[in-house]
């Protein structure tokens, strides 16, 4: 460090400020590096697809135009046969997004018609920007995302497309993708048993809706064989990092086991949460058998106890929402129906079950170190 810095605060602030601005841009430049690129890779696969250079050249046309490629650009490294072939799913899976420039001219007909209050453009043409402007988020994520899109949502774009936005929403890395590309979360999200259509105002109910799964995919939690709810908690709050991202985003932990008073009776919340992006509290109920309707009641004053001691003004009503072992849905619907509290159910699954001798977890160098002493007298 400098004698100018540490004897000139101003100074000092000045440099500090200099370099957070420069990561700033790094991260801008880095940015907008993946998105040109991006972007030329689908206009490559575009060219590929609408000629039909592969149908026209056979098998061997991929290898012919890698080498060709190659060798005009022998710096570069993005034009193997694999990579070819992605540009060219990439351009198929996309293949109505807008080039650049006729979105921004789009755009400002758009905002025109806005500030003159006059319909500058057809209600079609609105609903194509819409779209358009929905799949520009493609060009946001690395490439190494895409490919793992490309190759597990198939033709879906629908579900490619969740998946861009969940990894953009959540700065979701490779792995953190492939983990809930391999655990269905599209196929879960917003699935459980619930009433909030017929508790909560729109858009609350949709909102509500959206932030559940069924099931819940706890394949991360080893836990033994005939568990009881205390060990499944625990199991959960031993995996927290692991479990509050399966269970979604938005969710502020608040408590485990929250003590409530209702009357003259202690009432103990399972876990509670505050969700930021719907603005209420969540109480979550985990049990550790298949759904029952009391459960339903249960949970139902857990959430009424909540909206009379906790939430304010400012927040949404608090909901609840119940994971059990199993649930027949139409025992579950018709206990949710005689709920005036909006309740959701959903199951959950789990797949590393251990006999129930065995320890759920592995020794702690303390159980070590006991164990040494227990046979020889004293650790050494």
């Amino acid at each position: 460090m400098s004698e100018l810095i540490k004897i000139d605060v101003k100074y000092r602030e000045w440099i500090q400020d200099v370099g957070q601005r420069f990561r700033i841009n790094q991260i801008k430049a880095a940015s907008k590096v993946n998105e040109q690129l991006l972007r030329f890779y689908w206009s490559l696969g575009r060219d590929i697809s609408l000629m039909k250079l592969d149908a026209k050249y056979g098998a061997q046309f991929y290898k012919q135009l890698s080498r060709d490629i190659q060798a005009i650009l022998p710096d570069a490294r993005s034009f193997s046969v694999s990579n070819l072939k992605y540009m060219r799913y990439f351009y198929e899976m996309y293949p109505t997004v807008s080039n650049r420039q006729q979105l921004a001219d789009d755009l400002k007909i758009d905002e025109m018609s806005q500030s003159s209050g006059v319909d500058l453009s057809p209600s079609e043409n609105r609903q194509q920007l819409a779209d358009d402007l929905d799949e520009q988020i493609i060009f946001r994520i690395p490439w190494g995302h895409h490919i793992l899109l490309l190759g597990k949502c198939k033709e879906d774009r629908d579900k490619a497309l969740f998946y861009v936005r969940k990894t953009l929403e959540n700065n979701w890395s490779r792995a953190v993708l492939t983990n809930f590309l391999d655990s269905n979360l599209y196929e879960r999200q917003g699935k459980a048993v619930s009433n909030f259509a017929l508790t909560l105002p729109a858009p609350q109910s949709d909102l509500a809706q959206a932030i559940t799964r069924d099931p819940y995919c706890f394949d991360f939690l080893t836990i033994r064989e005939k568990f009881d709810e205390k060990e499944l908690k625990d199991a959960m709050m031993n995996s927290a990092e692991k479990f509050f991202m399966e269970l979604g985003e938005g969710f502020a932990f608040l408590g485990r086991e929250v003590r409530l008073e209702v009357g003259e009776t202690e009432k103990f919340i399972d876990l509670l949460f505050y969700n930021v992006r719907i603005h209420c509290y969540v109480v979550v109920e985990v049990k550790a058998t298949d759904f029952d309707s009391a459960y339903a009641g249960q949970l139902g004053t857990y959430v009424v106890a909540v909206n009379r001691q906790m939430k304010t003004e400012r927040d949404a009503p608090t909901i609840g929402v119940l994971i059990c072992k199993n649930m027949d849905r139409v025992e579950a619907r018709y206990a949710l129906e005689a709920s005036s509290q909006p309740l959701g159910v959903s199951t959950y699954q789990l797949s590393r079950i251990v006999p129930k001798e065995f320890k759920g977890t592995l020794p702690t160098i303390k159980e070590i170190e006991a164990e040494f002493a227990d046979k020889n007298g004293e650790f050494s």
